[in-house]
């Protein structure tokens, strides 16, 4: 799994191919957390986030909030006005979404390569400019 979506080559054909932007979070130059997100996704005024993770012995210290809002600004420059993410659905993350306005819209299951399925629920949040 996790050469099929973060070797070199997956993660250069994300941005190159795909869209896909990287920002990293840092604490005294160490890499702490990072999000990829697309911005008009599927030609629309929609921003998917692809990926947000933190070091677990950062979580709780508002890298995740910082990396959301850092997310959201840049949506908005760009005009758009939602935000959606797929999370897994057994994912305590869907707690700290809710927090910060994401709303379930609905379940999915989609196979995701290399014989991997991933349950997730669709979160999207309303973002004003």
């Amino acid at each position: 799994m996790l050469e099929m979506m973060y070797s070199i080559q997956s993660l250069t054909e994300q941005i190159e191919k795909n869209g896909h932007c990287f920002i990293l979070a840092k604490n005294n130059q160490q890499g702490v957390g990072f999000a990829s997100y697309e911005l008009n996704y599927k030609k629309s005024k929609a921003t998917k986030i692809h990926k947000l993770y933190v070091l677990p012995e950062t979580q709780g210290q508002g890298v995740g909030k910082l990396l959301i809002n850092e997310v959201t600004k840049l949506a908005k420059q760009s005009d758009n006005d939602v935000l959606s993410l797929n999370v897994n659905r057994n994912n305590p993350a869907i707690q700290f979404y809710e927090r910060f306005g994401f709303n379930k819209l609905r379940e999915g299951n989609e196979l995701i390569g290399g014989g991997y399925r991933m349950e997730y629920y669709l979160m999207e949040k309303q973002i004003s400019k």
